[in-house]
């Protein structure tokens, strides 16, 4: 008979402890413990076992090359590394309306000789049709399948044998050996390792949608994105027609790839040559817009900065940035003040990225000040300028990672003249035909480069 036990799980980390709490003792969270019943098998537990794999060594093991399934997407095969690698478990999370649900149908219908099971735990047969017939994608190999009970849904996938199987999403999967409301931290966890376990064993790939909490997290315990191989994140604003599928963690492939798309009528259109939705084209040169050259994983892109320096109104000025780390933004107008005179402790600073774009790239510290530098004297930087650097707290001008790729990008672009860090002289960098490189070490020397 099966012994039921009482377990209270944190809702915001999935930490379990014995009784109940008010504030979480591993995330601290407040107000987020839940209590849950979990059916656990009675009986001794036996620790011999005559059956299972056998330790082999390192040297006996034949290396075989892994499968890939070429999906429909481009940009979705360089951000998981190539393709899809058969029976790996891939997690996909983003904002509510982002597009994952558009996107995992896209490639479900789109990828032909692929046989592909649906499951969909949120939309009904009908309503899928819906979007089928909107995004114009027929695949005869494509089986839609409305379930929620994940012992039915093993029972498909082993009657069927896909190739791929897409769940959306996986807090709506619930499992009857678990005596807890779908979504619930135990419940998540069961059915992850369930599926996973298939997956591995039948050579199945399996991508399962997940729902995100209000700080931007996967709801469900960390354990959900430890045992899957590979995490993508779909990020974007609803409000911009722009979204980037970015890779958090891939175990066949490089991490911190990007994919852009473009949501459209039809669906989401790739992008392929992010750099000219990300500049603006003016009639005439303006102050404060830079351009700075960008690597997002192993793909250079150019972006647009664009600064609004004014004076402040109440004394205490003000500090926006959008898109950008609002600490880093404070450290390089400290770096401003502290080494190039400016008296920025009197402006309010505001900063954009075009496009809507978020970037961590600290080789974009150059474009920034520059951007900022150019609003600040109210002075237009020169036409065909880019740049590309980090910049230090003593004022020193710092290498780029991939550089070369940075300036090639620029030059692929039209532009003349690239600002780069005077480390690199000398160093044997490629530098296109055409194309101006300007060596500079401190950020003081930043100006009469630009102008």
């Amino acid at each position: 008979m099966a012994k039921v036990k009482k377990a209270y799980f944190c809702k915001e980390c999935g930490n379990e402890a014995p009784k109940w709490f008010g504030q979480c003792p591993a995330c601290g969270a407040w107000g987020s413990c839940s209590e849950e019943v979990v059916s656990r098998s009675s009986g001794e537990s036996s620790l011999r076992h005559d059956g299972g794999a056998k330790p082999r060594r390192v040297a006996d093991i034949e290396e075989a090359d892994q499968q890939r399934i070429q999906l429909c997407s481009a940009e979705v095969n360089r951000v998981l590394g190539g393709g899809l690698v058969k029976g790996s478990m891939v997690l996909l999370g983003g904002e509510p309306g982002i597009g994952k649900s558009t996107l995992s149908l896209q490639l479900a219908l789109s990828t032909m000789n692929v046989k592909t099971l649906y499951v969909s735990g949120e939309e009904s047969a009908s309503q899928i049709k819906m979007r089928a017939a909107r995004l114009g994608a027929t695949n005869e190999e494509c089986y839609i399948y409305p379930e929620t009970l994940l012992e039915n849904i093993l029972g498909q996938i082993e009657a069927m044998q896909p190739d791929l199987v897409v769940i959306d999403s996986v807090q709506t999967i619930y499992s009857e050996t678990i005596e807890s409301s779908a979504g619930s931290v135990s419940q998540i966890r069961e059915c992850a390792a369930r599926l996973l376990k298939v997956a591995k064993e039948k050579n199945i790939s399996v991508l399962i949608i997940g729902h995100i909490t209000k700080d931007g997290a996967i709801a469900g315990p960390k354990i959900l994105e430890h045992i899957v191989d590979v995490v993508l994140s779909f990020e974007g604003d609803n409000n911009n027609v722009y979204r980037i599928l970015r890779g958090i963690k891939n175990r066949f492939g490089a991490t911190f790839e990007i994919g852009v798309f473009e949501m459209k009528d039809e669906g989401l259109g790739e992008v392929e040559n992010p750099s000219e939705i990300l500049l603006s084209h003016f009639d005439e040169p303006l102050s404060g817009v830079g351009v700075g050259a960008a690597v997002d994983g192993i793909r250079p892109y150019l972006i647009e900065v664009q600064a609004l320096v004014s004076n402040a109104a109440y004394g205490t000025p003000q500090r926006s940035a959008t898109g950008y780390d609002y600490r880093r933004l404070n450290m390089l107008l400290a770096v401003l003040e502290k080494r190039v005179g400016m008296k920025m402790f009197q402006k309010d600073v505001f900063l954009n990225f075009a496009g809507g774009f978020k970037v961590q790239d600290t080789g974009l510290d150059l474009a920034v000040v520059g951007a900022v530098i150019s609003s600040y004297f109210d002075r237009a930087i020169g036409e065909g300028v880019c740049m590309a650097g980090e910049i230090g707290l003593s004022g020193e001008v710092r290498p780029a990672p991939r550089t070369e790729q940075r300036i090639a990008e620029a030059a692929r672009l039209g532009f003349k003249r690239v600002i780069v860090s005077g480390y690199l002289a000398g160093r044997g960098v490629k530098i296109p035909k055409g194309v101006e490189v300007v060596y500079i070490n401190t950020v003081s020397e930043l100006p009469k480069a630009m102008f």
